[in-house]
């Protein structure tokens, strides 16, 4: 919120749009929703609720180009494994792996088309990060849906980890 009152070239995500992605699939046609449910329940089998830890600010591509403002996510190795298996359960249904390191975030904001927000105007506008404890119990699939002349990310499937 302090950085969201501040006058910086960013378009902020709204509260109920904050989240980790595990995998991104962009643009799916409907018959093949079905198989990505079900490589999603595959991949969470034998996994549980996982204690995370919001941490450092960060920005991609790089800190002096920001594009994408982001908080770091501290996670346990299950977190990776579990990310692993749905990149693996995907990639066997014709969705190709990332192709870059997993580094677990959460996109705060992306930078205005034609504006320059470094990461340091970002950190000197106030916005020391205070590690924030929670714990992920849900895996959900979003479809991104345009609204009021942006995106809105609807959930289609919701599965508890390790259910």
């Amino acid at each position: 919120d302090r950085l969201r009152r501040r006058e910086l070239p960013v378009r902020w995500v709204r509260d109920e749009g904050l989240h980790l992605t595990l995998k991104f699939f962009g643009e799916v046609a409907a018959e093949r929703v079905g198989a990505i449910e079900e490589a999603i329940l595959l991949a969470n089998a034998g996994s549980e609720p996982l204690a995370m830890r919001l941490d450092e600010l960060g920005a991609f591509p790089t800190p002096s180009r920001a594009r994408v403002l982001w908080v770091g996510v501290e996670a346990p190795p299950a977190l990776e494994l579990l990310q692993d298996r749905l990149e693996r359960r995907s990639e066997a249904i014709g969705f190709p792996p990332e192709g870059r390191p997993f580094r677990p975030h959460v996109t705060l904001g992306r930078v205005r088309d034609g504006q320059r927000c470094p990461l340091e105007a970002v950190e000197e506008a106030g916005a020391p990060v205070e590690p924030v404890q929670f714990v992920a119990t849900d895996l959900v699939l979003y479809e991104s849906v345009p609204a009021n002349g942006g995106q809105r990310y609807q959930p289609r499937l919701t599965v508890e980890l390790g259910r």
